[in-house]
């Protein structure tokens, strides 16, 4: 398949980092976080990484703090594909640790290019970020191609990279602030990522580039982890029908393998109207699939 004549590159300007500078980056993180403390300390369970297939890679975690040795880091990230690299530091950023970022970035990144705009001064509200990421990837601002043979097939272009990563920690914000923002602004924010895949997967290919079959599934949404956040948030804000009307159709089109599951988690979270709603839409859906199976 050959790639698009189109081929923009992510916003933010230049080149990303080679595979090569990735790994020195990440290692340069490591030795820093070890003169910032004695041992590292590892914070989430889960891999942001997304593989070719588009599956999500689980790692089992307790919630207790674990020391990292810093020899077995290294060699697990040398097996590391350079996109996984990617959503590592891309986490990294988010982090709290503003000296460390600081003092790895200076070393292969002019900072002064990478100081605040003046608009920009105080933290955008996560709305915002939605909305601005919703526009540039419209506006092509992530597409970035290449051209395709049986050795990259399965390859992504930095700009896909860039935009998954980006979009899957939109959806953390929101599940992160869906307790402590307002119900109808965490849902909009919800609505216009899940609009985003939606659109992706409506043909137009104009936001990302997919060297092979391209679609949704490949950007790995933990819709396990997503979709009781948005649950809640639909449930204020929607009626009965509506609630209903909506999980039914994400789910069926995002991640219907999981349905008995995600609707028995929408059941508890609903109203006693929409939970009545809902039912109606599963025994429809129910008698659809069992009409299909009939000879």
């Amino acid at each position: 398949m050959a790639a698009s004549k189109k081929t923009r590159r992510p916003s933010g300007g230049g080149r990303e980092p080679s595979e090569g500078k990735l790994d020195k980056m990440m290692e340069e993180a490591i030795v820093d976080a070890y003169d910032e403390s004695d041992q590292i300390i590892g914070r989430r369970g889960l891999d942001r990484g997304v593989s070719t297939a588009g599956e999500r890679r689980e790692v089992t975690m307790s919630d207790e703090p674990v020391n990292i040795d810093r020899d077995k880091l290294r060699a697990a990230i040398r097996r590391l594909g350079p996109e996984y690299i990617f959503y590592m530091l891309d986490d990294a950023i988010e982090g709290s640790l503003v000296a460390l970022i600081r003092r790895i970035a200076k070393k292969y990144l002019d900072l002064k290019r990478l100081r605040p705009d003046g608009d920009r001064q105080t933290k955008a509200t996560l709305l915002a970020d939605v909305k601005a990421f919703d526009k540039a990837s419209r506006a092509g601002e992530y597409y970035e191609s290449f051209m395709v043979n049986s050795g990259n097939c399965t390859a992504q272009s930095t700009g896909t990279t860039a935009w998954i990563a980006t979009c899957n920690r939109l959806l953390d914000r929101c599940v992160a602030e869906e307790r402590k923002s307002e119900p109808a602004e965490i849902r909009a924010a919800f609505d216009i990522l899940f609009g985003l895949l939606d659109y992706i997967d409506q043909g137009n290919d104009d936001v990302i580039f997919f060297a092979d079959e391209g679609g949704s599934w490949q950007v790995g949404v933990d819709w396990n982890k997503v979709l009781p956040s948005w649950f809640r948030v639909l449930s204020v804000t929607a009626s009965p029908e509506e609630y209903a009307e909506q999980i039914r159709s994400l789910v069926e089109h995002h991640c219907n393998y999981d349905r008995e599951k995600l609707f028995a988690v929408a059941d508890k979270i609903a109203t006693a109207e929409q939970r009545e709603a809902l039912a109606k839409v599963a025994n429809r859906q129910a008698r659809g699939h069992s009409q299909a199976r009939k000879p």
